[in-house]
């Protein structure tokens, strides 16, 4: 899979409240102008509700 940063990641989801759904945050970082990366690995984390950021992370890269 794609190589994103934690910082690709955090710029994507600039702005984000949690909890989250990941629908939420796929859409919050199509509109901080994301890359594709960042959102295929966000639509395919295979967790659908976030209670803040240190989730989305090991989510995102937990696994890799």
């Amino acid at each position: 899979m794609a190589d994103i940063s934690p910082i690709d990641l955090q710029k994507a989801l600039k702005g984000a409240d949690y909890p989250a759904s990941r629908d939420d945050l796929v859409s919050l970082a199509r509109k901080n102008g994301a890359d594709d990366k960042v959102v295929e690995k966000l639509e395919n984390c295979g967790v659908d509700r976030f209670d803040g950021p240190n989730d989305v992370q090991k989510a995102v890269f937990g696994n890799d």
